[in-house]
């Protein structure tokens, strides 16, 4: 994606140069603008917020934090009832989340599914699951830490095929315990839906199965919503619609609104076990972050807001699978639900073609003033749509409408390769 462009406004999903051009954002940033660019009930409270006081210490801001929190656990699963709001990026969430559950077993080793995005410090990049991130790294990260398949039905790596597949990506968990341990498990660590790997959704019963394992294993079992957390999929909380019944749960990414970093982990009773000086940041729960949090909270909980996104959801899913139909010969699966969706890029032999994905996303700016952003860095094969929350019917038309240009410039080259 270029990065010659100067935006210098935004307003809902749309950005503005100061030429006045005029560009649509399908991905919502870095998918952490829930309400989009500039809602103004949140402008307003930050505008306020800066006005009156920007910071003081954490130590003053108890009681403003509790009742935010309490906005958030009155929409948490059941059971999911504590919570800390001492972070303001998902990446320091995770790791506190990973803290709680040392600290409450006394284990320390740490499993998560390939393909998997948990942060981008020292400490999460080493839980994620996809090793090109560490790579530079080899010598300044120790954690101990493996990673089982992740439930990919359209990539299986045990080529087997759902529903008769026996669910073998979670017996993979059982082996790695069995064989690959040292015996101190401490915690599993997903993402309701896998964000950075290419959008993924696990099939039906999937998370009933791993709940069911770490059970037996005595297995804390964490639910990493910082990207599907706060009605990204039409539902608050996505682990509630899968019925993944977490232990913890950790969010950032959405819950600031329009962009101000805000995090929180959310928690069962018992896993209150850290001292505050244990997991606390110099801006962590910091007045303009609490305050979008809260104001961001009341407007996705409001009577139909998130039935709206589930509603229109149906409608992007079913036009995304419409350009599926008509571009098959390289659009080889559709896969989301709400306001979350991506679009895999294959080739002729139903290959993962990078190089094409990179080329629709750049082209989708260039020729159609249209912001996209795609799985794995770059390195990924899937086309990731995610508007805000606020988007229209009106708006989703236009993205697919926008979308549907942009394919029509694919041709078939070879029969291996495509052209732009």
């Amino acid at each position: 994606m270029s990065a010659n462009i100067e935006f210098t406004k935004g307003s809902g999903i749309r950005l503005y140069t100061s030429h006045g051009e005029e560009y649509i954002d399908a991905v919502s940033g870095t998918f952490n603008l829930a309400l989009g660019y500039s809602h103004p009930e949140v402008v307003e409270v930050l505008q306020q917020q800066v006005k009156d006081l920007i910071h003081v210490s954490s130590s003053f801001t108890g009681e403003l934090a509790g009742d935010v929190l309490n906005s958030i656990l009155a929409h948490a699963p059941a059971g999911i009832t504590d919570g800390w709001m001492r972070d303001i990026i998902g990446s320091t969430a995770n790791e506190g989340a990973v803290k709680i559950a040392n600290k409450f077993n006394g284990k320390n080793e740490v499993i998560s599914l390939s393909l998997s995005h948990h942060g981008q410090t020292l400490f999460a990049t080493n839980i994620s699951g996809n090793a090109f991130r560490r790579k530079s790294f080899a010598h300044t990260m120790s954690s101990t830490h493996a990673v089982v398949p992740a439930p990919y039905c359209y990539r299986c790596p045990f080529s087997a095929k759902y529903p008769n597949c026996g669910y073998l990506c979670t017996e993979a968990i059982y082996d790695y315990v069995e064989y690959g341990s040292s015996g101190q498990v401490s915690c599993m660590i997903m993402e309701p839906i896998l964000g950075n790997g290419g959008n993924i959704v696990p099939p039906p019963e999937y998370f009933e199965r791993v709940k069911k394992i770490c059970e037996e294993l005595d297995i804390v079992l964490i639910a990493d919503e910082v990207q599907t957390g706060i009605g990204r999929t039409g539902y608050m909380f996505a682990s509630e619609h899968f019925d993944m019944e977490p232990d913890i749960i950790t969010l950032a990414k959405g819950l600031g609104g329009i962009g101000i970093p805000t995090a929180a982990i959310l928690y069962r009773p018992e896993f209150a076990v850290l001292e505050k000086w244990e997991h606390s940041y110099t801006s962590g729960g910091n007045l303009l972050s609490l305050g979008a949090a809260r104001k961001t909270m009341e407007v996705v909980s409001r009577e139909g807001f998130l039935q709206n996104v589930r509603d229109n959801g149906i409608v992007l899913g079913n036009l995304l699978n419409g350009l599926k139909e008509k571009y098959g010969h390289f659009i080889g699966d559709v896969r989301g639900m709400g306001y979350m969706w991506g679009l895999e890029i294959v080739d002729q032999d139903g290959a993962p073609d990078v190089k094409l994905t990179n080329r629709i996303i750049d082209n989708a700016l260039t020729d159609q003033q249209l912001i996209l952003r795609g799985s794995r860095y770059g390195f990924g094969n899937v086309v990731k749509v995610r508007p805000a929350l606020t988007a229209t019917i009106d708006d989703i038309t236009e993205i697919c409408g926008r979308l549907d240009k942009l394919f029509s410039q694919v041709k078939t080259v070879t029969h291996a390769s495509y052209c732009l």
